[in-house]
């Protein structure tokens, strides 16, 4: 699909040209890297469409050695880490590489879907120590494998919500350096509510009551513990974690002084433009829909379900919608830290605009404007346990520094295409899951496991017309 040149597409398919040209037989996946200099600015419908199937070529294709796939020398750590010793094995299940490709793990229903149990990744402190040889739970947590479909919005709604909760703090700190006495201010954005700041007149700022968020108010939606501000981050950690595939912006000679961390024999393994790629098929895939069943009892009990599972409180953490301003989608990404590319590292971002899409034309709107996005969560983190219902609190490694017992809410939208469910995927079946919310789930878990089988069966009905659509 990427091969078609027509006037739209000259500059983009020149870009994808390689020093030479690969036989057909070649084993690499990579024939083309994309060339970063030519994604500045709007693309049109062409454009965004051939940069989205090379980034499905990357996300399906299997990589090999001849890529550069492997990482003998560096550890799986966010920060570029090297071994303590060259790698036995080149795949295991242990701190990687332990895929092939992407969709060796988000492949259910289609690619850029979840995964099943036997897809689990294992996942470290995620910083430095990552340099281990065992699945003992002391040093890894087992993660079954996420959606990424709607992932475009999703990370849109986390930055307009991490600017709303920014601004509101830059008004606070002026609010009280003009008023000469501390503000106290609530955070909230998008209807959702991240406890307070206290602002004294001198600036210092007190964050023990934020709420859902770290400190610094950057909404991070990616993972089942909300630790990655955007796709970008989230693709150029996984590819060094599970393929051992290397990111020059982070892995290259600006970072490390060198093309080849890894001591693979292949460097600059993936330039900013293969992840630009990789990040605008993700961030195009459609979002979840809503699956009206034949069967008309379903529909009923689906429609009573839906009721329930407001009046018990469900709707309170998974939001049926947030509203969106913008669906265009500048990449790279406004608020991430060093080592992934961010807008203000290049002279013009690409924008990617999702309106151009067919599926953007199903999204409601509100009154003013804005998208509404049915995503059934709120992006924010919560206390899943209490002293009696504990299942969730079954990880004895932090994760950047997010306490053990915190995950941040699951989107219920395409619910009923990715079972098992739970963080580690050793939940079969709706009922189990919702039985398991303990903490900030607590009450609504109970209301449902005190109600009729008959609202029970309806909630399940509900959730169970939350697919994704292939």
């Amino acid at each position: 699909m990427w091969f078609r040149v027509g006037t739209a597409l000259l500059a983009l398919a020149g870009s994808l040209a390689t020093a030479q040209e690969l036989a057909p037989w070649s084993e690499q996946v990579i024939r083309r890297h994309v060339d970063m200099a030519t994604l500045a600015g709007p693309l049109d419908k062409e454009q965004l469409q051939v940069l989205a199937a090379q980034g499905e070529v990357l996300f399906t294709g299997r990589f090999t050695t001849a890529d550069g796939a492997g990482r003998p020398m560096a550890t799986q750590a966010i920060i570029p880490t090297k071994r303590s010793r060259p790698v036995d094995a080149a795949f295991q299940r242990l701190a990687g590489p332990d895929a092939n490709a992407c969709s060796s793990c988000h492949f259910e229903p289609v690619a850029g879907g979840a995964g099943p149990f036997t897809a689990n990744a294992f996942v470290s402190e995620g910083f430095e120590s990552a340099d281990f040889d065992t699945l003992d739970p002391q040093f890894s947590n087992e993660r079954n494998t996420n959606h990424l479909f709607g992932a475009g919005l999703i990370e849109l709604l986390a930055r307009e919500m991490t600017a709303d909760l920014r601004r509101q703090r830059r008004e606070g700190q002026i609010k009280a350096r003009d008023g000469g006495e501390p503000v106290r201010l609530a955070l909230s954005s998008k209807g959702v509510d991240f406890g307070h700041l206290v602002v004294d007149p001198d600036g210092t700022i007190d964050n023990s009551e934020i709420d859902g968020v770290d400190a610094d108010l950057t909404v991070r939606p990616f993972s089942q513990k909300g630790v990655f501000a955007s796709l970008r981050q989230f693709t150029i950690n996984a590819m060094n974690s599970h393929h051992g595939m290397q990111a020059a912006e982070r892995f290259g000679v600006r970072w490390t002084g060198t093309p080849d961390f890894d001591e693979d024999g292949h460097g600059d393994e993936l330039t900013p433009g293969d992840i630009s790629a990789l990040v605008a098929f993700q961030a195009t895939l459609p979002p979840p829909g809503r699956f009206a069943p034949d069967d008309a009892a379903w529909r009923d009990a689906a429609a009573r379900g839906e009721v329930f599972f407001s009046a018990i409180g469900c709707a309170e953490c998974h939001r049926p919608s947030l509203p969106l301003k913008s669906i265009a989608f500048a990449d790279p990404a406004p608020f991430d830290g060093a080592g992934t590319l961010r807008t203000t590292e290049v002279e013009t971002a690409a924008v990617y605009d999702l309106a151009l899409l067919a599926w953007a034309t199903k999204l409601e709107r509100n009154d003013a404007g804005d998208y509404l996005v049915p995503l059934f969560g709120d992006l924010k983190r919560h206390i899943m346990t209490d002293n009696e219902v504990s299942v969730f609190g079954n990880e004895l490694l932090a994760q950047r520094f997010v306490e053990r017992s915190v995950f941040i809410t699951a989107e219920l939208w395409g619910v009923a295409s990715t079972d098992p469910y739970g963080h580690r995927g050793d939940m079969t079946t709706l009922d189990e899951v919702i039985r398991a919310h303990g903490g900030a789930g607590r009450a609504s878990r109970d209301a449902y496991v005190a109600a009729s089988e008959a609202d029970r069966s309806a909630l399940i009905a509900f959730l169970q017309t939350l697919k994704i659509e292939p």
